[in-house]
């Protein structure tokens, strides 16, 4: 866990330290784009959705077996804030 999270005993109990949050944050959905093809287009549609400035490369699933033979899909996993 990142060190800046973390808030030590002797901090907890002072009040200028703990602040309650103004608003809470908001709520957030999940929402999952999968790409399935041959690994060429597969790829390739993942590089052109970072090209333009979509999604980084890295965060789309490794390739994976695709539902039909000759077939691969990566799934990219990305929140969006919930109306």
């Amino acid at each position: 866990m990142p060190t800046n999270f973390l808030i030590y005993a002797s901090e907890a109990t002072s009040p200028s330290v703990v602040k309650e949050p103004v608003e809470p944050p908001p709520e957030r959905e999940s929402l999952r784009i999968l790409v399935i093809g041959s690994r060429r287009g597969v790829t390739g549609a993942v590089q052109t959705l970072h090209r333009l400035r979509f999604a980084e490369v890295g965060e789309w699933s490794p390739l994976m077996p695709g539902p039909n033979p000759g077939e691969v899909m990566s799934i990219l996993t990305c929140y969006i804030l919930a109306e």
